[in-house]
């Protein structure tokens, strides 16, 4: 499918970033291209790999190579990356959207690091006291975003207020969801229920119901349901909830397999049952979701999964270019200077 944007939008890709660089990077470029005509790139990383993958895919005539022999490793901390990583593939990546040349920036490399450097570079948003971590998922009833995924272990109510305002910023402009309904984490829908921050924060959604549409606290059983359209947790919960996710579907993806080759019948059963096996398999594919978005930032900073594929990659992409093309920044900070969030 082809879509059509308004104007060139130009994404900044760290080409070195992620357990299959350069290759599903370039690759991912590709994919996105086909389906918005108008994408530019510049890829930061080694030129003597990029320049034939690049022309090999026909790349070279929108694109800019800009080169460096420096790399963020995964193993690498956030503190080590932010000593040594200035001209590094992603920190001139990230440096190029703070520069305004560019307007978007994604990688697929270590996330600690990027989150770490996209915060250094390119500054919170004024009001934003820390960034968050958000991606959307599959449900019963469509998809729902949850921040924060593990930005930020340790929270407090006012945090989780702000990652509120985000997550319903994000929902409208990057899902479209006219009025998104958020709600919090937590071990019980009770209002008695929880730790002291959590309680808080609940509080003030409550008194905020002017400004966003909060229906209280969700436990973890009642996500996948999709009864809320923005779910907040700490980072700490949010990564917990998102890897257990992860992994009851890849669970419930080989007990099918299991389960469809255990006999002859079964072999038989599924060549009746393999269209629609087919349609949950790509309903429940990871790729589709592929892009978590750091948002409260004064830039459109998009982390790929490191060990996604080039179709996964070209859905991270889409995602910067739904951000930037819906104006999210711009969006964000007017709702975030007219909110009555008095920290």
């Amino acid at each position: 499918m082809e879509f059509f944007l308004t104007k060139p939008i130009h994404i900044s890709l760290d080409a070195m970033g992620g357990d299959y660089a350069p290759d599903i990077i370039i690759n991912g470029a590709a994919q996105a291209k086909l389906r918005y005509p108008n994408l530019i790139f510049s890829f930061f990383g080694d030129q003597t790999k990029l320049d034939p993958l690049i022309k090999a895919l026909d790349l070279s005539s929108f694109s800019n190579v800009i080169h460096t022999n420096e790399v963020i490793n995964s193993s690498d901390k956030p503190s080590t990356a932010l000593r040594k990583g200035k001209n590094s593939s992603m920190g001139m990546s990230i440096q190029l959207v703070k520069s305004g040349k560019a307007d978007a920036i994604v990688s697929a490399g270590n996330t600690g690091a990027l989150m770490a450097m996209s915060k250094l570079i390119l500054r919170p948003i004024d009001g934003i006291i820390r960034p968050a971590i958000a991606a959307y998922f599959p449900t019963i009833n469509g998809e729902s975003c949850m921040l924060d995924l593990g930005a930020n272990i340790e929270c407090d109510y006012k945090n989780l207020v702000q990652f509120a305002f985000m997550g319903q910023a994000f929902a409208r402009i990057v899902m479209g969801v006219k009025d998104p309904s958020v709600s919090l984490l937590n071990i019980g829908e009770e209002e008695q229920k929880g730790l002291d921050y959590i309680k808080e924060a609940s509080r003030v959604l409550y008194s905020l119901n002017n400004e966003i549409n909060y229906k209280g606290f969700i436990e973890g059983d009642k996500i996948a349901k999709g009864i809320s359209d923005v779910i907040v947790a700490d980072g700490f919960s949010g990564n917990i909830f998102l890897k257990t996710a992860e992994g009851t579907a890849q669970l419930v993806t080989s007990y099918l397999k299991g389960a469809f080759s255990s006999s002859l019948s079964s072999k038989i059963g599924y060549l009746f049952a393999k269209k629609a096996i087919n349609n949950f398999k790509l309903q429940m594919d990871p790729r589709k979701y592929n892009g978590a978005v750091f948002l409260g930032l004064n830039g459109v900073a998009v982390k790929s999964h490191g060990g996604t594929d080039a179709f996964g990659f070209a859905n991270a992409i889409c995602v910067a270019v739904d951000m930037v093309q819906h104006n999210f920044i711009s969006d964000l900070k007017n709702k975030i200077s007219k909110s009555n969030l008095n920290f």
